[in-house]
């Protein structure tokens, strides 16, 4: 498509965003629609610690792109302009170790990084708790993504750590929230039984928004992310019923972002349904491209030979593999089960004549779709 004509063609310095920021993903809306609910139970789960005592632990599950980060976001933002309650919130995609999780919580308590070397992690925490007793703090982690540290095998020890810390510490008082995106992962089920033996979480679920619910949020984020009349009705129903098929918001909330981009390429002051329908061939992706965003080199290196490699035999992957990384079967296979549980990759066992039992290996997601992300 070309430009519009006339008064409705952009100049250079003009823009169809009001506040662009509005479309992150990471962004916390002033006005949080459509989880009263949520909200309330964890407000529930975290009145103690206002009054200055351990509050409940909480596991916040639901799907992805239901609305469980903002809302601890949220509540961590209230209680950090109206408490002296503490509170550290760990993405777990980026910090997947005990270690990670506590440097991450001793940044957020002490304003700095610990020492990126020589320090114990019997230290690490005992510097943490230390403060927490001298300042009569109480801390509330959340958890984020927490079935990345069960990927990792650094779920229970984590936890452990963070239950255990009134025994190990006395007057420590550290309240946690898990929030996690994987249905497929039974939390509870998953630990070691010396952690299950005290985690008994307060659970609050989050799920998939309904089209209405898609449509008021999307709509309120147009608002305030355009200027007025750059998207119609027809064109944001559209975004939301795309967004209602994926089942994610936050294909919907990129989805607005990338159409006003191919909007202001052709230099157009308003939306068409073109710039919606060529925007979300990248916006179906957004979940893939978080995805593959927390994955180490070797991981990212495994999931190229999937896709260069893709219907061939699991052997045939694994040498492939073994030739680009000189890594070994056992981290091969670890890593395997962590696709497998992203939701990158199936793996399926399979009776294969001659040779037994076998995994067979297929992308959940168009080759071509994930080279390009990997880049």
């Amino acid at each position: 498509m070309t430009g519009d004509a006339g008064g409705d063609m952009l100049s250079w310095d003009e823009s169809v965003f009001r506040d662009e920021s509005v479309f992150e993903i990471d962004h916390v809306p002033e006005t949080f629609r459509h989880r009263e609910s949520q909200l309330e139970s964890l407000k529930y789960a975290l009145r103690p610690a206002v009054r200055g005592s351990r509050p409940l632990n909480t596991m916040v599950r639901g799907p992805p792109g239901t609305g469980k980060t903002t809302a601890v976001q949220k509540l961590f933002g209230e209680l950090g302009a109206r408490t002296d309650v503490r509170t550290v919130r760990v993405n777990c995609q980026v910090d997947s170790t005990r270690y990670a999780v506590f440097s991450r919580l001793f940044e957020g308590i002490f304003d700095y990084e610990p020492p990126s070397s020589g320090i114990s992690f019997k230290k690490l925490f005992g510097q943490i708790t230390d403060r927490l007793v001298e300042e009569d703090d109480v801390l509330v982690v959340a958890l984020d993504d927490v079935n990345y540290l069960f990927y990792e095998n650094e779920a229970s020890d984590t936890l452990y750590s963070l239950l255990r810390a009134h025994e190990a510490h006395s007057g420590a008082k550290i309240g946690v929230i898990v929030v996690s995106s994987d249905l497929g992962l039974d939390v509870i089920d998953d630990l070691d039984t010396r952690v299950q033996s005290v985690f008994r979480p307060e659970e609050v679920y989050f799920p998939v928004y309904d089209a209405t619910e898609i449509y008021d949020i999307l709509f309120e984020r147009a608002k305030r992310g355009f200027h007025d009349g750059v998207i119609g009705d027809a064109e944001l129903e559209r975004v939301a019923d795309l967004t209602a098929e994926s089942g994610d918001l936050r294909v919907g909330i990129d989805l607005l972002r990338r159409a006003g981009l191919n909007a202001e390429m052709r230099a157009s002051k308003t939306i068409a349904e073109e710039d919606v329908e060529s925007a979300y061939d990248k916006s179906k992706h957004v979940h893939l491209s978080r995805s593959l965003r927390g994955l180490s080199e070797s991981e990212r290196a495994l999931v190229r030979v999937l896709a260069e490699n893709d219907g061939e035999r699991a052997g045939t992957v694994y040498e492939a593999f073994r030739d680009e990384t000189e890594l070994g079967y056992t981290r091969y296979s670890e890593i395997i089960n962590k696709l497998d549980q992203l939701g990158v990759i199936e793996a399926e066992y399979a009776d294969v004549e001659g040779r037994g039992r076998s995994r067979e290996l297929s992308l959940a997601y168009d080759a071509e779709a994930v080279l390009d992300r990997l880049e």
